[in-house]
């Protein structure tokens, strides 16, 4: 077999294996995200038991990198401690050398097992969640599939002359291996793949323990990585928590690094062969981690505490613009730079009004609704002075590039105020008829709502990326989560009249609320869209026309 044809089958099952494993975590994210907020958010009870729900939610997620993220955005709105955002993280390490584990049990008759499973759940599922609880099985399927084709497309190269000669010379040299691992993880985003994949490569002995503990290493660095990379903006509670993680895993990995390159370390104690001692490498490394960083996190918060610096409270600055510089309008590009700060000064304050609604539902605080209100304030204070200073930018030309973005820059001004007019006009008008009427939400629906509430946050926090990047594929992510969001809504509202049609009396006492709740969510996340279209029309002007 050509060794091109061979390369083509394994980029083939790789990348079936990454897009699987998007799937089971986009799976559980869609069906169970206000579940797995809820859990990540109550530990702040206890080290031991952050550790230990950073761990489950790593397990459904597949994902150490998800678990991070969720943790970050809790620490930036301070419902998680900095100490305890570190041991989420560290539970979530070792929750996801688990998932390695389990999914490297791959009996023949297992996948198509649950190929079936998750076809009948997916087609015949009545209800949302059950669709995606197919869509997962069948992700674990593909997952399994796609280690199965990686096995039969790499018999080929045991026969090939070159690769003794590549893998002696990796393992011969662990810093190596341990870079490539590390940006190879980083590249493909996922410490799982990277290690099931070793794994596969080992049980069709082309990487011998040796090399394999290197890769390991270095995939756990990369890992770590991936995680520092993606809340690099963030605010610095968020920053805080993945750099300690970032260090823990980094001194550990480094430390084992340092023993296999002066010692020979046996792998015969880890299992029979060398994918399962490769497996449970992975294992006892994140374990390992685990029981000695954990009494470390305090320190590591304070560590981290001092190297990241927290911003100026935004507080004192809401009303009052922070971020014009008058000194600017003649210079349009920075002016415009000088504008779109203040912007995402904007959207930060939006942020704080949007992320307690749903606790305002449960208790209508007349405190937090007086602050929502003095934040709204801010809001229309901040569009006002957006436009004012925008018009009195000296463009060279009224159709010049420039000018177009200034007019595109004061529509977001404008859409923002109307998310954070939805949010006091009608939201918290929601609240407060709720708390007077005294009914409750059935729980069916109370989850619908939850999870809507927490899709429009995050696609809040997408939006300010785009701002920020002006990404194209950013971008686009944006308007099919819009899309996305747009659909659960309607399914949402489908299922709240379904639950009518049954007689559920919570759902009757609570049905205007519910809808109106829904339709105002749907309103907010499509002005939040609204930031992808400038930066789609400006990467298609960029691009050079055909022809």
């Amino acid at each position: 077999m050509s060794i091109y044809l061979v390369l083509i089958n394994i980029a083939g099952a790789v990348t079936l294996l990454l897009w699987a494993t998007r799937m089971v975590r986009t799976g559980m994210e869609r069906s169970q995200k206000a579940v797995l907020h809820r859990l990540l958010s109550q530990g702040k009870r206890g080290q031991l038991k952050s550790a230990f729900l950073g761990g489950v939610v790593a397990i459904l997620l597949q994902s150490s990198t998800a678990v991070a993220l969720i943790a970050a955005g809790f620490a930036a709105s301070g419902k998680l401690t900095l100490s305890a955002g570190l041991a989420t993280m560290l539970g979530a390490d070792l929750g996801s050398a688990i998932v390695v584990q389990v999914l490297s049990v791959n009996p023949a008759w297992l996948m198509p097992v649950l190929m079936i499973l998750g076809g009948i759940l997916f087609f015949r599922g009545r209800t949302r969640d059950i669709r995606q609880a197919g869509r997962i099985v069948i992700g674990i399927a593909l997952i399994l599939m796609s280690l199965r084709l990686i096995g039969e497309a790499t018999i080929p190269l045991r026969e090939a002359e070159v690769l003794p000669e590549i893998v002696a010379y990796l393992a011969g040299d662990p810093f190596t291996a341990f870079l490539l691992a590390a940006a190879f993880t980083w590249v493909i985003h996922s410490s799982v793949a990277f290690i099931l994949l070793v794994a596969t490569f080992a049980a069709q002995g082309m990487v011998p323990f040796e090399l394999g503990a290197s890769l390991v290493l270095g995939a756990n660095m990369g890992s770590s990585i991936i995680a520092f990379m993606l809340t690099r903006s963030g605010s610095a509670a968020a920053r805080r928590i993945t750099l300690g993680n970032f260090v823990f895993r980094a001194v550990l990995a480094m430390t084992g690094l340092g023993l296999l390159w002066l010692s020979h370390i046996p792998g015969t104690w880890l299992g029979p062969d060398a994918a399962r001692q490769i497996i449970n490498f992975h294992f006892a490394f994140n374990l390992v981690l685990l029981l000695v960083a954990l009494p470390l996190t305090e320190p590591m918060a304070r560590l981290t505490a001092r190297l990241v610096r927290s911003a100026p409270q935004p507080d004192q600055g809401l009303v009052s613009p922070m971020r014009l510089d008058d000194k600017l309008i003649e210079r349009p590009v920075l002016a415009l730079a000088s504008a779109k700060r203040e912007l995402l000064r904007m959207a930060e304050i939006v942020e704080r009004m949007i992320e307690p609604v749903m606790d305002l539902y449960e208790n209508a605080d007349p405190e937090k609704i007086r602050q929502i209100k003095l934040l709204e304030r801010a809001v229309n204070a901040a569009q006002s002075d957006i436009k004012l200073y925008l018009s009195r930018i000296r463009y060279p030309d009224p159709d010049s590039p420039e000018a177009l973005r200034g007019q595109e820059l004061a529509q977001l001004a404008i859409n923002l105020e109307y998310v954070g007019d939805a949010v006091v006009k009608t939201l918290v008008k929601l609240a407060e008829s709720r708390a007077e009427q005294k009914v409750k939400f059935s729980p069916a629906g109370w989850r619908e709502l939850n999870d809507l509430h927490h899709r429009v946050i995050d696609n809040l926090h997408l939006a300010l990326n785009v701002l920020m990047s002006e990404d194209r594929a950013a971008a686009k992510m944006l308007l099919e989560e819009k899309a996305s969001l747009g659909m659960a809504g309607r399914a949402s509202a489908a299922e709240h009249l379904a639950r009518l049609r049954e007689g559920a009396q919570q759902s009757i006492a609570t049905s205007d609320l519910h809808l109106e709740t829904i339709r105002a969510l749907k309103t907010i996340n499509s002005l939040l869209a609204s930031v992808a279209y400038p930066v789609l029309r400006q990467t298609e002007a960029a691009q050079p026309q055909q022809g």
